[in-house]
C-alpha cells in the first residue's frame, strides 16, 4: 500500500511538473515573394510567440521536409516559442499553400525566400536585432528544410546559428554517388513533388534527360550542385549541429561528414549526431533531437554559456528489444571530438581467388539492399517518433533481408574475428576490375555474417556504388564502401560483396561480364575515441529500492521468522547427497503430501535413477534440493552443508530441470560463454573444453543454436549444466524427444561424467536406459520412499528364473518341468528356459534362493542339460511390482 501511494505521488507531481507552459500565438499570413517564370509567387507562413508580447527574444526559422508543408513542423515551432524564441515556419515554393515552381532550393528561388522571411522578422518588436536589418535568427529543418537552413548560411550573414537534420552538402553526390544514378530516390523526388510539370522547366528537363540514360551527365551534376550547400561551403561560418540518420539510403553519413570538415574549416563550432534513424525508416528520436537543437541556439542565440550542448560527436546505438512495446532501446555513445570516417583503421585480411560474374540482361533481376520508401522518413516533416519502421532498422537487431543473386555478385570473406570489432566510419578497400564492357558499375557492400554462414546482415541495409572508367583495360579502384556504426561480435565474420546490379540504382542494360580480385586487406575505422557511458538511471530507480528496503525492514521487525543455517555436518564432508525425513505439503492442503518422509543417500561416483510414476514427488524433491523450494520438514545435506535458498554449497551441483534456453542466434560456445558470465566466476572456473569433450558436440559448437537438433540441444543443456565440472549434477527427463542414437549418446554422456569420481542423479520414465545407465536407483510412489539400493538388487528380487541350456530340450521335458513342485509355469526363452515359482510367504529373496536350490536337484533328475540359473527380471518388472502394478 505504501509503494502504491508512493507512484500515485509521484504521477501527480510528474504531471503537475510537466504543464504546458505558456500559451502560444500563432499568426497566418502570405508573404509575396514578387514573380518568377512570369507567376507570381506566394509564401504561406505562420509566426509563434507565448510569454510576454513586450519582451526581446532571438527568433528561429524551420523549414520541412520534401513534399510536405509548415504543418509538419508546427509542434516543434510551438515548443521553441514557449522556450522564449520567436519563431516562423513556412511552405516551401510548391508545397502546401505556397505558389511558385519547386527549385530544389533555387538560391534565386527558396534561399532568397529564406533571406525575405528575415527581412520581416527584422522588422517585429519584439525580435531582438544585433543591429538594424539584422535580427538574432537561427535556421533549422530536416531533409530539404535541413539544406535550406545551410545554404542560408552561406547567403545570408545574417543567419547566426543553424542545425541541419538529416540532410545533403552536395545534392549531385547524393543523386549521382561516384557517377552512379540513384533512380528510385530521384523518382521518389519527382513523386513528391506533385509530378514533373511542378518543377522548374531546367531540373524537370534534367530528370528526363538522366531517367532514360540511366546516369548523369556533366550538366546534371552541375545544376544539382549550384543549388547544393557546398557550392557556398566556405561562407558557413556560423555555429552548426549536424544530425544525419545512419538508416539513409538517400543522404548518407559521407554528406554530414564533408559537412562537418568544411565548417569547422572555416573555424565554426560544429557538432554531430548521428541518430539511429533516416529517410529509410527507424527512430528518428524526434523529441531528443528537438531538445538538442533547443540547447544549441539557447548557447548561441540566447548567448547563454552556462547551456550544455552536448558532445562534440555523439552515435545512437541499438541494444535490443524493449520487452514491454518491442522497440528497439537505443543508447549513445560519444566522443569529445568527431572522429570524421576513416579514424582508428584496422586492416582485415578476405580469402577469396579472383572471381568472374555476370551483369545481366536490362539489369534484372537487381540485387536488393534498402528499399527506399518503406518506412520511409523523406516525406512531411521529415522524420518520425520513436518506433519508426524500416527494413533498415532490423539490421541493427541482428536481421538480415538483403538479396543477392548467384552468378552476379563476387564475394570474399574473412577469417572469424577473435574479438568483437565496432565499425564506425567507412571501410575501404583496393580491388582490381576487368570487364568486357566500356561501362562498368558494381555495388559494393560489407556483410556481418554470423557463425556457421547461416545468417548474414547488412548494416544499415547500405550499398556503394561505383562507375568505373578503363575496366575494359582492367583497372584499380579504391572501393569506399558504405558508412556505418556497427558491431560485429566475437566469431563472426566480414563478407566483402561486390554486386553487378541494386533495385535502388540505374546499371547498364547491356549484359557483361566482370573479373574482380583484391590487391589488399579491407581496411575497417573504429573510431577509438567513440565510448558507450553508463545508461543513466530514471530517478524511481534510486527511490523505489529504498522505499522496498524501509517496508522490508518493517515486515523483519514485525513478523518475519528468525532462522539459522545449521552448521556443517564433518561426518557427511564427502558424501554428495544425505536427505533425512524430507516432507513437503501442497498448499493449502492438511493431509496430501508431495514429499513424506523421505531419506535416502547418495555416494560418490554412482549414477542415481530418481524413479517414480507421475506426482510421485521426483520433481520436488529436485527443486527442494536445489533450494528452488523450502521443505516444511527434514533436511537436505549436500556435501555435509544444509541446503537453503542461495547456500553456497550450491555451487558444486549443476542442473539440468525442466529444459535450458538459449539465444538461437547465437552459437552453442557463445550461449555457455554466456551463461557462465552471468554467474559471476573466473572463466577458467568454467572447464569448459572439459564440460564439451563429455558432452561430445563437436564442430557443431560453432554453429547457431537454431540450426541444432533437438538431440544436440539436450547435449549443449547438460553441457551447460557440467560448467565448472560440479560435483553433483542433476538431471530431470535428459532424453526427452530424442531417438535411440541419441538417446544413447545421452547415456554414454552421463557414464563418462561419473567415471570421474563425481556423482549424477536422473530422473526419467524411460526404465531400459535406467537399467542401463544407472548404478544405483530410489524409487519413489505417492511422496514416500519404496526401495532404495543397487539397481542389480532391485532388478533381481523377484520370482522369475533363467535356466540357461546347454543344448536345446524336447517340448514333453519342457512340460515335465512345469508340472513340478512349486512351479507355476515354465517356457522357452532366448537364452534358455524360463520358470516362474509359485509365490512363497517371508523372505522373499530367501524363498527365491531355496527354491532355486530346488529346482536345480529337479532339474538334474530330469536329465535337463542345465548351464546356468539365476533371477530373470527386468527393472520394468520390479518397478511395477514395488509400486503395486500400476504407473
Amino acid at each position: 500500500m505504501a509503494a502504491v501511494v508512493l507512484l500515485v505521488a509521484a504521477g501527480t507531481w510528474t504531471a503537475l511538473a510537466s504543464d504546458d507552459g505558456p500559451s502560444v500565438r500563432r499568426s497566418d499570413r502570405l508573404l509575396d515573394m514578387g514573380t518568377a517564370d512570369g507567376r507570381e509567387v506566394r509564401i504561406d507562413t505562420s509566426y509563434f510567440t507565448a510569454g510576454d508580447p513586450g519582451a526581446k527574444r532571438p527568433a528561429v526559422l524551420i523549414g520541412h521536409g520534401f513534399g510536405g508543408s509548415k504543418e509538419d513542423v508546427r509542434e516543434q515551432a510551438e515548443k521553441l516559442a514557449r522556450k522564449g524564441y520567436a519563431v516562423m515556419t513556412w511552405s516551401a515554393r510548391g508545397f502546401g499553400k505556397s505558389t511558385g515552381r519547386i527549385g530544389l532550393n533555387d538560391p534565386k528561388g527558396e534561399v532568397a525566400d529564406v533571406s525575405r522571411l528575415i527581412d520581416w522578422l527584422a522588422e517585429r518588436p519584439e525580435v531582438d536585432l544585433d543591429k538594424a536589418g539584422d535580427p538574432r535568427v537561427g535556421v533549422t529543418g530536416a531533409s530539404y528544410g535541413g539544406a535550406v537552413s545551410l545554404l542560408a548560411a552561406g547567403y545570408d550573414k545574417r543567419v547566426d546559428a543553424i542545425a541541419p537534420v538529416i540532410t545533403y552538402w552536395n545534392l549531385a553526390d547524393a543523386l549521382f554517388p561516384r557517377g552512379v544514378f540513384k533512380k528510385l530516390w530521384a523518382g521518389m523526388f519527382v513523386t513528391a513533388g506533385g509530378g514533373c510539370d511542378r518543377f522548374e522547366q531546367r531540373l524537370c528537363e534534367m530528370y528526363d534527360r538522366v531517367a532514360v540514360a540511366g546516369k548523369p551527365d556533366a550538366k546534371a551534376r552541375e545544376l544539382l550542385s549550384e543549388r547544393s550547400p557546398s557550392a557556398v561551403g566556405d561562407r558557413i561560418k556560423v555555429p552548426t549541429l549536424i544530425t544525419q540518420g545512419q538508416t539513409d539510403s538517400l543522404f548518407t553519413l559521407d554528406q554530414s561528414d564533408a559537412m562537418a570538415k568544411a565548417i569547422r574549416g572555416n573555424h565554426a563550432p560544429v557538432s554531430v549526431d548521428w541518430i539511429a534513424g533516416g529517410h529509410d525508416g527507424g527512430d528518428m528520436e524526434t523529441d531528443r533531437v528537438a531538445g538538442r537543437v533547443g540547447t544549441w541556439f539557447d548557447r548561441y542565440l540566447k548567448d547563454d554559456k552556462g547551456v550544455d550542448t552536448g558532445p562534440a560527436f555523439r552515435v545512437t546505438r541499438t541494444g535490443g528489444i524493449d520487452s514491454t512495446d518491442g522497440a528497439a532501446t537505443l543508447r549513445g555513445a560519444s566522443g569529445d571530438r568527431y572522429p570524421g570516417l576513416d579514424s582508428g583503421v584496422r586492416e582485415i585480411p578476405l580469402g577469396g581467388r579472383p572471381q568472374t560474374f555476370d551483369n545481366p540482361a536490362g539489369a534484372s533481376p537487381p540485387a536488393v539492399s534498402a528499399l527506399p520508401g518503406i518506412g520511409s522518413a523523406a516525406g512531411g516533416g521529415g522524420g518520425g517518433g520513436r518506433g519508426g519502421g524500416g527494413l533498415s532498422q532490423l539490421s541493427s537487431l541482428g536481421i538480415g533481408v538483403s538479396l543477392d543473386f548467384p552468378g552476379q555478385y563476387a564475394a570474399f570473406e574473412s577469417k572469424p574475428l577473435t574479438k568483437d570489432l565496432r565499425i564506425t566510419g567507412t571501410p575501404t578497400v583496393r580491388a582490381h576490375v576487368k570487364s568486357d564492357s566500356e561501362d562498368t558499375v558494381l555495388f559494393g557492400k560489407v556483410y556481418d555474417v554470423g557463425p556457421g554462414g547461416d545468417q548474414q546482415v547488412l548494416p544499415a541495409q547500405l550499398v556503394a556504388p561505383v562507375r568505373i572508367a578503363g575496366a575494359v583495360d582492367g583497372a584499380n579502384v579504391d572501393l569506399k564502401l558504405p558508412a556505418v556504426d556497427h558491431e560485429l561480435k566475437k566469431g563472426h565474420r566480414l563478407r566483402l560483396v561486390l554486386s553487378a546490379t541494386d533495385l535502388g540504382y540505374a546499371s547498364p542494360a547491356e549484359p557483361a561480364a566482370y573479373t574482380v580480385s583484391l590487391k589488399g586487406d579491407l581496411k575497417v575505422p573504429t573510431a577509438p575515441g567513440v565510448d558507450t557511458p553508463a545508461a543513466p538511471l530514471p530517478a524511481w530507480v534510486w527511490w523505489l529500492p529504498l522505499t522496498g528496503a524501509a517496508l522490508a525492514a518493517a515486515l523483519l521487525v514485525l513478523g518475519r521468522r528468525r532462522t539459522t543455517a545449521p552448521a556443517p555436518d564433518p561426518a557427511l564432508a564427502e558424501v554428495p547427497l544425505q536427505i533425512t525425513d524430507l516432507s513437503k505439503r501442497y498448499a493449502k492442503s492438511t493431509d496430501r503430501y508431495a514429499v513424506r518422509d523421505l531419506s535416502f543417500r547418495v555416494e560418490k561416483g554412482q549414477v542415481l535413477g530418481l524413479l517414480g510414476p507421475n506426482g510421485a514427488g521426483k520433481t520436488t524433491t529436485l527443486r527442494m534440493l536445489m533450494g528452488l523450494i523450502r521443505p516444511d520438514a527434514g533436511e537436505i545435506r549436500v556435501f555435509g552443508r544444509a541446503i537453503r535458498p542461495g547456500a553456497p554449497v550450491l555451487s558444486r551441483v549443476g542442473a539440468f530441470v525442466e529444459g535450458a534456453g538459449f539465444l538461437p542466434h547465437l552459437s552453442g560456445r557463445e550461449n555457455l560463454e554466456l551463461y557462465w558470465k552471468a554467474t559471476g566466476r573466473p572463466a577458467e572456473d568454467a572447464h569448459l573444453d572439459d564440460a564439451l569433450e563429455i558432452a561430445g558436440l563437436g564442430d557443431a559448437l560453432a554453429r547457431a543454436v537454431r540450426t541444432y537438433s533437438q538431440g544436440m540441444r539436450q547435449r549443449l543443456a547438460i553441457a551447460q549444466a557440467m560448467l565448472g565440472l560440479p560435483d553433483l549434477l542433476i538431471l530431470d527427463e535428459p532424453t526427452n524427444g530424442l531417438d535411440p542414437p541419441q538417446i544413447r549418446e545421452m547415456r554414454e554422456v552421463m557414464i563418462r561424467y561419473a567415471a570421474g569420481g563425481r556423482t549424477v542423479i536422473v530422473s526419467s520414465h524411460l526404465l531400459a536406459e535406467v537399467e542401463q545407465t544407472c548404478t544405483h536407483l530410489v524409487v519413489m510412489d505417492r511422496g514416500r520412499l519404496v526401495q532404495a539400493g543397487p539397481v542389480d538388487e532391485i532388478v533381481g528380487s523377484g520370482d522369475t528364473l533363467l535356466v540357461g541350456l546347454a543344448a536345446d530340450i524336447p517340448e514333453p521335458l519342457v512340460e515335465k518341468v512345469a508340472s513340478l513342485t512349486g512351479v507355476a509355469t515354465a517356457a522357452r526363452a532366448e537364452g534358455g528356459l524360463l520358470v516362474r515359482l509359485e509365490p512363497t510367504e517371508g523372505d522373499a529373496s530367501a524363498a527365491a534362493g531355496s527354491a532355486a536350490s530346488r529346482l536345480l536337484v529337479e532339474l538334474v533328475r530330469l536329465e535337463v542339460p542345465v548351464e546356468s540359473i539365476g533371477p530373470h527380471r527386468r527393472l520394468e518388472d520390479a518397478f511395477l511390482t514395488l509400486i503395486g502394478g500400476t504407473a
